[in-house]
């Protein structure tokens, strides 16, 4: 499957499995939800969780994406890039992450003062996933 319709695909969808390398090489699956960026896709993730730390030590992960209504799902194989912790409510990845809410959900956030300090209290981060290859089926 090429990566342009398979990244077409995606697209219209938000949820997604993230599967990174355990240390001992064994993989590690995480739900999560993803926004597009170009030809990224990207996820807010927190400093210290296992998938996080598994991505600093290896970048490479693959982003499972499945409908099961309709028997179809894309795989990225990819390579990602961590951005610094979100240390300020006005910081470039406060900024970032915001974007990205409004990209997933489609609304405004309530409070957004409220929103950007939480990302900071919950030490939120973007990972930025670049696919290199697609494998799918698509009905």
């Amino acid at each position: 499957m090429d990566i342009d319709s398979a990244f077409a695909w995606a697209a219209g969808r938000h949820h997604g499995v993230l599967i990174t390398i355990r240390a001992d090489g064994r993989p590690q699956s995480s739900d999560i939800v993803y926004g597009l960026d170009g030809s990224a896709i990207l996820v807010s993730v927190t400093t210290d969780r296992a998938k996080t730390v598994n991505m600093r030590r290896d970048p490479r992960v693959v982003l499972h994406i499945s409908d099961p209504g309709s028997f179809s799902y894309v795989s990225f194989d990819s390579t990602v890039e961590l951005s610094p912790v979100c240390a300020d409510p006005s910081d470039v990845v406060a900024d970032e992450l915001v974007s990205l809410h409004r990209s997933i959900s489609g609304a405004e956030h309530p409070d957004w003062d409220e929103f950007r300090q939480a990302m900071v209290d919950d030490r939120r981060l973007v990972a930025r996933i670049t696919p290199s290859a697609a494998v799918g089926q698509v009905h």
